[in-house]
């Protein structure tokens, strides 16, 4: 049998209680990451249209050292650059690639990468191709930051530091010790990474994010994905211009990939206005935010302060149980397993968007209830 391995493997997902499949999404949205409802937003519609009307090509042709280096990237880099406050912007297809992309080639080797222990899949994959030494440190602890690096020094190490962290983590819902990792960086002549992918959109003045502040510092790079609350696709890079000029010179996965599309680069232009010019938005989902803590309390979901609410259940075949009777009753939660979290915390993940209302949030609490009965 040709894929003997492969049918092996998913037959030990499946008797693991691993295996996943696709299928169409149902029921009201407790799963999505577009918190601020952009993703079909007229506005935003309105903008696609206005851009293919006049011309604005759906795909770029080529890389962007080739022909495919379109206005509309240099634009909403230009613009984002603007808007978060940094020197240059670089815009990728996906934060999962543009992730990868800095992991591999903006640490060098002899530098030693610090990241947390809960940091994006994206960046362990960019870990995987760098040259440099990597450790992980004890999740949100900057003390345990600290003592890596100093270990490492102890031990002869002599390049450059990385301290890689994200500002909001995805399947906790709680927020990185940004000001305390920002002195550590700065007693070790360190570079501060921080993923922004769930914090954009929903943190900071005009939806800036959690790093809003940092941004703009040379020892300073942030990521901003397109796909969660700015609705679009795509990611950003924020940080010193020649972080830019490094990734398009030295990077290899952004100099031989095709460019995202430029109806796209637009489309999160737009979105980056939206953030500005509608306030509301953010306000109506902090609304929410607040409506379900005090609804899913009762059924042991903990407040987070965002707008991801974990109810960590422990056994995978229960949370997956639990999320099917859920999503049953016309509720789109989802159970997330190992490994996507640490054996023994399957849990499920609540997503607050502005695709749901206040009462949406007290009857998933009803049905949540009778489902972990």
């Amino acid at each position: 049998m040709i894929f003997a391995d492969q049918d092996r493997d998913l037959a030990k997902l499946a008797a693991a209680d691993r295996y996943r499949s696709l299928r169409p999404r149902t029921g009201i949205d407790f799963a999505s990451n577009d918190y601020l409802g952009l993703a079909g937003s007229d506005r935003l519609r309105a903008a696609m249209i206005e851009a293919l009307s006049r011309g604005v090509p759906v795909g770029s042709g080529g890389s962007r050292l080739l022909r495919g280096n379109a206005p509309e990237h240099e634009t909403l880099e230009a613009e984002a650059a603007r808007f978060f406050g940094t020197e240059a912007a670089l815009f990728f297809a996906s934060g999962y690639i543009a992730n990868t992309i800095l992991f591999a080639t903006l640490p060098q080797r002899g530098d030693l990468i610090v990241h947390d222990a809960l940091i994006h899949a994206s960046a362990h994959e960019g870990m995987r191709l760098t040259r440099a030494t990597c450790v992980s440190a004890a999740h949100n602890d900057a003390d345990a930051f600290e003592d890596a690096i100093t270990a490492w020094r102890a031990t002869g190490g002599t390049g450059r530091v990385w301290i890689a962290v994200e500002s909001l983590y995805s399947m906790d819902g709680d927020r990185a010790p940004l000001a305390d990792l920002a002195q550590v960086a700065d007693r070790h002549d360190a570079i501060l990474l921080i993923d922004e992918a769930h914090a954009t959109g929903v943190f900071g003045t005009d939806g800036r994010g959690l790093a809003e502040g940092l941004d703009g510092r040379a020892n300073v790079i942030t990521l901003r994905t397109c796909g969660k609350a700015l609705g679009c696709e795509g990611a950003l890079l924020c940080g010193p211009a020649v972080m830019r000029e490094f990734i398009v010179n030295r990077g290899r996965g952004f100099i031989f990939s095709t460019a995202p599309s430029p109806l796209m680069a637009l489309a999160v232009g737009e979105a980056l206005r939206i953030m500005a010019d509608e306030p509301a938005r953010r306000d109506q989902l902090w609304g929410l935010i607040a409506t379900a803590e005090r609804m899913l309390a009762p059924h042991g979901v903990a407040a987070t302060g965002s707008q991801i609410l974990p109810l960590v259940l422990g056994d995978a075949a229960r949370t997956m149980r639990v999320a099917s009777a859920i999503q049953a009753a016309g509720f789109d939660v989802r159970g997330i397993r190992p490994p996507t979290v640490p054996d023994g915390t399957s849990r499920l993940r609540i997503s607050l968007t502005l695709n749901a209302t206040a009462a949406d949030s007290a009857a998933l609490g009803m049905v949540m209830g009778k489902a972990l009965q």
